[in-house]
């Protein structure tokens, strides 16, 4: 098979230099990158390779959704906050999944993440099988964790996980990957968290939860253990490198200070925490502390978009204003974000376009309003309209380990209307059973 050489195109590499080629050159081979330069690929070129030609685009690493949830329907419910809205449409919905309303629903939640330019998702749900089955299928790389609760809450057990990750962990050539999936501290314990640390250190792999994100969580966290939600956590060991801790909305100086302790990595979703009426994350203070921040959208339920190009520009703006300071969270840092730091939060070899990384790249379309005006070879120009004029109409093609998964706005691996039917089907069909119940 021969190698995929891009051409042509503005390179935003996003490596340790920020160096910026327009007119540059991206090779790949396999599922690596072979090289990456200034100028138009000038290299050898056999029969077998592939040359897309790039002028008027960014050929930029693709984005990384790092807290993210397979959804069946979006649009109910969205007066209510968090509490709430869980108990009376999440949890509902996802109790009555039957697998293939599972499999629909991540492919249809896939193909809108793939079609505004994302590559990797963390996705914490349910039938984790049929979800790694739309993985492999639709060609995304995909790290999947159950929703992991005390047993009266009728969600997923430990034993659960466990079993999907014996099922699909390492599916997909290595693009499918499992982790320990905790739901959130008031549906939980002590002794569950711990248990679920054991089980991630006995796999080798990484815990996904969601910490802090309402004060009604803090204050449920404080009455049943007297200690703060991060606090909990970090004295039943889950936290750690390999722990994504999601949302983290209402940190305490100390909070934040154990997050530095444990290297724990943290998914700020500010457009979901917007929605829900959950308040605004302290981002500069964890910055501040050294802790990698990547983003997320959390879900299409409570967030009704998975553009990570609205999450990109929320993640920017909501500070700003909260703080009367426009200084924070400039264009090249968000971008950052939400490529190479949820790459590295993963431990993935993703989110920079360097000689030996994956090759998960996507490529921009400048020709639009968009982009309107661009300055010729000015990469703050560029930036910032990544980030507070872009969205993900504008991504054209994506490559997801060195495979086109999507090209002029095409899905290649799946057909979108046979996926549209069924994941439409799955949802009246899930609600229906949950009218049923009513």
């Amino acid at each position: 098979m021969g190698r995929i050489i891009i051409t042509g195109g503005t390179i935003l590499t996003m490596n340790d230099q920020g160096d910026v080629h327009f007119g540059g050159h991206v090779v790949l081979s396999g599922d690596r990158i072979e090289s990456v330069g200034a100028g138009a690929y000038q290299g050898p070129a056999s029969d077998d390779d592939r040359v897309i030609r790039a002028e008027g685009m960014v050929v930029m690493p693709g984005i990384v959704d790092l807290h993210y949830h397979t959804a069946i329907g979006k649009g109910f419910s969205d007066h209510l906050p968090l509490w709430e809205y869980l108990d009376t449409c999440w949890y509902p919905l996802i109790r009555n999944l039957d697998a293939e309303a599972a499999y629909w629903a991540a492919a249809g939640s896939y193909l809108e993440s793939i079609k505004a330019g994302v590559t990797t998702v963390n996705d914490m749900y349910r039938r984790l099988p049929d979800l790694g089955r739309a993985a492999v299928d639709i060609g995304i790389r995909a790290v999947l964790s159950n929703d992991v609760a005390l047993d009266e809450h009728d969600l997923d057990t430990l034993q659960d996980n466990k079993d999907a990750y014996d099922a699909v962990h390492g599916a997909g050539n290595g693009r499918v990957e499992v982790y320990v999936g905790i739901e959130w501290l008031p549906l939980a314990s002590p002794e569950l968290l711990r248990d679920a640390r054991l089980l991630a250190d006995e796999l080798d792999t990484g815990i996904h939860i969601h910490l802090n994100e309402s004060l009604t969580e803090v204050e449920d966290s404080m009455k049943r253990f007297g200690m703060r939600p991060t606090e909990v956590a970090y004295d039943a060991g889950l936290l750690g490198r390999n722990c994504i801790a999601a949302h983290c909305v209402w940190l305490s100086d100390r909070e934040i200070a154990l997050m530095r302790e444990t290297g724990t990595q943290i998914s700020h979703n500010p457009s979901s925490n917007a929605k829900l009426g959950n308040g605004i994350a302290r981002l500069p203070e964890m910055l501040n502390a050294g802790i990698n921040v990547g983003l997320g959208h959390d879900a299409a339920e409570c967030n009704n978009s998975r553009d990570p190009f609205e999450v990109m520009k929320f993640a920017s703006l909501m500070h700003r204003a909260s703080r009367v300071d426009a200084s924070l969270q400039q264009a090249p840092d968000v971008v950052r974000m939400a490529t190479r730091n949820g790459a590295a939060a993963l431990g993935h070899e993703t989110g920079e376009l360097t000689t030996g990384k994956k090759a998960d790249v996507i490529l921009v379309d400048t020709h639009n309003t968009m982009f309107l005006p661009l300055a010729p070879e000015d990469p703050a120009h560029l930036y910032s309209h990544l980030v507070f004029s872009a969205n993900g109409s504008a991504v054209h093609t994506s490559i997801i380990d060195g495979e086109v998964v999507m090209e002029d706005r095409r899905l290649l691996t799946l057909d979108e209307d046979e996926i549209l039917k069924n994941a439409n089907e799955a949802f009246l069909r899930t609600r229906a059973r949950v009218v049923g119940q009513g």
